[in-house]
């Protein structure tokens, strides 16, 4: 996603630079004083495309039914994660921060609810084979700098014995714009989804899905999980299949949401975490 808009405004730059018009005449001074709003318009547009990637036609989840969410914070939420034992958190690589507060048993992030912990990360690595340009192999841990105390509202998520087949219903889960008039965007929200085929995922994005991502969501829209979310968790039966990761615009027709194929990282986080 954040590739796809970069494009966009690189276009949109050379656009605003090379559309000249030749063999006219300068224009009396305010004589067109409408023409502005045309560059307004197209500013205020590419502000909302990068401030609406957020999880749509979901609805609040339970309050802490989703108990390793995290919330990733540097001064303000940014990213989701999942707990994946008292010590570790797993996210996407694209959400790297030097520095991060892991905030954990929320529910409503602009409250305190008197259940939440927060710790500092003591290290956060991104995969050695992370690829920005593609993002692929989209993900990262996070070490805490002390354990975090199991509860009700905090607990750790099972990482994946295999990987989920197609058809496999999950559940996504973050913070963000909902684009609702009546939902609270601060109380984490939910959304049930199924993963596809990879010849869905495929045909919706020619060439560009790679061995570490799959699709989950909805072909026709109108349900979907974005970059806003970044990093939150996808849970399949109980075990962590997927981070999310990227996808085109949010909950649009033939663009169903990519996310980290978590099954094929398990090596990796075993290896990192027994490293520390």
């Amino acid at each position: 996603m954040r590739s796809l808009v970069f494009v966009l405004l690189i276009g949109a730059a050379f656009a605003l630079d090379d559309d000249k018009i030749v063999g006219g005449f300068e224009c009396t001074p305010y004589s067109e004083p409408h023409q502005v709003s045309l560059v307004f318009v197209l500013l205020i547009g590419a502000a909302f495309a990068l401030d609406d990637d957020k999880i749509v036609g979901g609805f609040e989840c339970t309050p802490y039914s989703e108990p390793h969410q995290v919330s990733l914070n540097v001064g303000y939420h940014f990213c989701g994660g999942s707990l994946i034992n008292q010590n570790w958190v797993v996210s996407a690589a694209h959400c790297y921060e030097s520095r991060i507060q892991v905030r954990l048993g929320e529910h409503d992030i602009s409250v305190n609810e008197g259940t939440e912990q927060f710790i500092d990360s003591s290290r956060v690595i991104r995969h050695p084979q992370y690829d920005s340009w593609n993002i692929d192999n989209d993900i990262m841990l996070i070490q805490l700098s002390r354990p975090a105390t199991l509860n009700s509202y905090v607990q750790a998520v099972a990482l994946p014995r295999s990987c989920a087949p197609a058809g496999t219903m999950c559940t996504v889960s973050g913070w963000g714009n909902t684009m609702s008039s009546t939902a609270n965007e601060d109380r984490l929200q939910c959304l049930n989804i199924p993963i596809l085929s990879y010849s869905d995922c495929n045909n919706s994005y020619p060439g560009m899905i790679t061995d570490s991502m799959f699709c989950a969501g909805y072909l026709e829209g109108g349900k979907d999980s974005c970059q806003g979310d970044s990093g939150g968790p996808v849970v399949c039966n109980g075990e962590l299949q997927g981070i999310v990761s990227w996808g085109y615009g949010c909950a649009e027709r033939n663009h169903p949401g990519v996310y980290t194929k978590v099954c094929i990282f398990n090596d990796w986080i075993q290896q990192t975490m027994a490293s520390y």
